[in-house]
């Protein structure tokens, strides 16, 4: 008789988006034609930028000819997509990174839970609290995690980020093997200094340990004194694997594009870190399509560039309304600076799901519950800039009005 994967019976309910989903579907059905504004997941709202469309029409009439046809394209991507990468992404930081140090894919979400699979299932696993739940829970499908409590994992090492700490965390007691890090971060705002992440590559180079770097949301930055990649960090090269994304970047949330950075320097045990994602992409990936890589690569054209760069202005301006909208609405709110996230705590001392609930019901606002990212979570609730911009000034009139 066939077994199945007993990690996935730990997995406790519904994985937070698909319960704010049905919650939201269940609102819905019970007040039709009331408008709701969604603010909770960060999906984009603009359309593709032009340079984007007019590369890809491109692409389709290419694979429409028998002399330009493509079949199967390498799975690490294309090569002109990866020297753009290289060369408009880390070239301009000072950064160098070889064509074969990128690896194209469909997604960072899709990479940081893949990435477990060229580390062993025994390795200890550091994340922040309150954490993008994905890192979690495919460390727990993975059988890295332990077992669930009710309230956290037992073998994970939670590492809280609180407003005391400046929700920025700090190297624990027992040391991870894998640590899992987001600047700007995913659900808080908070943006590291450089100092911060020096801070974190010290401590791995010195203790073997690898970090996870998700840095899907480095084009909010605009504090030129913040680092926008871990690799401006002496050694990072040694001990770090950087994610990042076009989702968020130039709105392929629905077109779906990212690539992870392997460095060829990054070793363990005597392998190669960086061929061993290779093996495990040739294995069980066959590659972003054509067409698609085509529209990433034109963002890095001079035209490309100035549309990118409006429609990062349109949603860094959503996140000031709604920082600048909630102050005024006497709640403690932080990120929404260098990020396209706001984590705004409860009034009076509120669960998350009780005023994620007040906010849907009586507001009609969808937000996502604090809770749902981690333990040190509750008592927060997360917005995101990427929605319309009339409908975003809309939704915090709306919240200023429900909680008054």
């Amino acid at each position: 008789m066939v077994k199945i994967n007993p990690n996935f019976q730990k997995l406790p309910g519904n994985y937070l988006f698909s319960e704010i989903a049905r919650r939201v579907s269940a609102h819905a059905a019970a007040n039709p034609g009331k408008k709701l504004i969604r603010l909770g997941i960060g999906d984009c709202t603009l359309p593709l930028p032009p340079a984007v469309i007019k590369a890809m029409s491109a692409a389709v009439e290419e694979m429409g000819k028998k002399e330009s046809f493509r079949g199967y394209g390498p799975e690490q991507g294309y090569e002109f997509l990866r020297e753009a990468i290289a060369e408009n992404d880390y070239a301009a930081l000072g950064i160098k990174l070889a064509a074969d140090e990128i690896f194209v894919s469909d997604g960072a979400k899709s990479d940081c839970g893949n990435i477990g699979d060229i580390f062993d299932k025994d390795n200890s696993v550091a994340v922040c609290d309150p954490v993008y739940p994905a890192y979690v829970d495919t460390n727990a499908m993975a059988g890295r995690a332990g077992d669930h409590d009710g309230d956290r994992w037992t073998n994970l090492i939670y590492m809280p980020c609180t407003a005391e700490t400046g929700f920025m965390p700090e190297p624990p007691k027992r040391t991870p093997d894998m640590i899992y890090l987001c600047f700007p971060n995913n659900p808080t705002g908070a943006a590291a200094t450089r100092d911060r992440l020096s801070l974190w590559v010290d401590y791995a180079v010195k203790n073997g340990s690898v970090i996870l770097f998700d840095g899907a949301y480095e084009a909010f930055i605009t504090d030129e004194t913040l680092p926008r990649s871990i690799y401006e960090i002496k050694g990072a090269e040694e001990c770090a694997i950087e994610f990042r994304s076009f989702s968020k970047t130039a709105g392929f949330t629905g077109t779906r594009c990212a690539y992870t950075v392997v460095p060829k320097a990054l070793k363990r045990q005597g392998e190669s870190l960086n061929s061993m994602w290779n093996r495990r992409q040739t294995t069980k990936f066959n590659g972003v399509p054509y067409i698609v890589q085509r529209g990433a690569a034109a963002i890095y054209s001079d035209e490309g560039k100035k549309e990118v760069a409006a429609n990062l202005a349109y949603y860094q301006k959503n996140a000031a309304v709604i920082r600048e909208g909630l102050t005024k609405a006497s709640l403690s709110v932080f990120g929404g600076v260098n990020s396209p996230y706001i984590w705004a705590q409860t009034p009076g001392k509120a669960s998350s799901w009780d005023f994620f609930d007040l906010l849907l019901n009586k507001a009609g606002v969808v937000s996502t519950p604090g809770a749902g990212f981690g333990p040190a979570g509750e008592g927060y609730i997360r917005l995101t800039a990427f929605g319309d911009a009339e409908a975003t000034i809309e939704a915090v009139e709306r919240i200023a009005d429900s909680i008054r």
